[in-house]
C-alpha cells in the first residue's frame, strides 16, 4: 500500500512538471513580438512628437521621477525636424532614490505585465543623438531592453557612462548577437545625483533602430 502511495505521488509530480514545462514553452512562443516594419532601413523610437514612425512611448519613469520634467516638443535647436525631447533633472531626490531614468515602452506604461513589443531581429544597431545644456552632464547609461515581468524583453544592451557636450553627438548601441525577438523597452536613459549633484539638462533626438 505504501509503495502504491509513493508511485501515485511520483506520478502526480511528473504530471505537474510536464504541465509547467509546457506552460513555459507556450509562454516562450508568446514572447515573439510583432514584426518590426523597417522603412528605408530604419525603425523609429522617436523623431518629432506625433510622428507616425514613433513606435515607443517615454512612459516608464523610474527612481526619483519627481525630479524629472519632460518636454516632447522642444523646438529650440533640434537635431533634425521640428522638435526634440528636453529632460530636466533637478537632483533633489524627491523619492529618496538618488537616481532617475525614463524607459520608452510599447504599449505605454508596460513593465512586462501585458503583451506588446516588436520583433526587431533585423536591426544591427540602435542610434540616437544627444546633447547637454552645459556640457557637464553625465548620463550613467543609455540602453534598450531589460524590462522583466511575464512578457519580458528578450535581451538588453547599452553604453555608458556618457559625458555629453553642448553640441549634438550621435551615439550607437551595438546590437550584434543581441536577441531582439521581443522588445518592449525600446530605449532608456538613467543617471544619478553623484554624477550630476546640481542636476542636468538632456536633449535627445532621432532615436532609431537600423538594419
Amino acid at each position: 500500500m505504501q509503495k502504491i502511495k509513493i508511485l501515485l505521488v511520483m506520478l502526480i509530480a511528473s504530471l505537474i512538471l510536464s504541465v509547467n514545462v509546457q506552460a513555459q514553452d507556450d509562454n516562450y512562443e508568446e514572447l515573439i513580438g510583432r514584426p518590426g516594419k523597417f522603412v528605408d532601413g530604419v525603425f523609429g523610437v522617436y523623431f518629432d512628437r506625433g510622428n507616425r514612425q514613433n513606435h515607443f512611448c517615454p512612459s516608464g519613469w523610474m527612481g526619483d521621477f519627481g525630479d524629472v520634467k519632460m518636454n516632447e516638443k522642444w523646438t529650440d535647436n533640434p537635431h533634425s525636424g521640428k522638435s526634440c525631447i528636453k529632460f530636466t533633472y533637478t537632483g533633489k531626490g524627491k523619492q529618496g532614490a538618488n537616481w532617475c531614468g525614463v524607459f520608452w515602452q510599447n504599449p505605454p506604461n508596460n513593465w512586462g505585465e501585458k503583451k506588446g513589443g516588436f520583433d526587431l531581429s533585423e536591426a544591427t544597431k540602435l542610434t540616437f543623438w544627444a546633447r547637454g545644456e552645459t556640457g557637464k552632464e553625465r548620463i550613467q547609461e543609455f540602453k534598450m531592453g531589460g524590462i522583466g515581468g511575464t512578457y519580458s524583453d528578450s535581451d538588453s544592451a547599452g553604453i555608458g557612462p556618457v559625458d555629453l557636450t553642448t553640441e549634438w553627438q550621435q551615439y550607437t548601441i551595438d546590437l550584434t548577437d543581441v536577441d531582439l525577438t521581443y522588445v518592449n523597452g525600446g530605449f532608456c536613459w538613467s543617471t544619478n545625483i553623484d554624477a550630476n549633484p546640481e542636476g542636468c539638462v538632456l536633449y535627445l533626438d532621432d532615436i532609431q533602430y537600423e538594419q
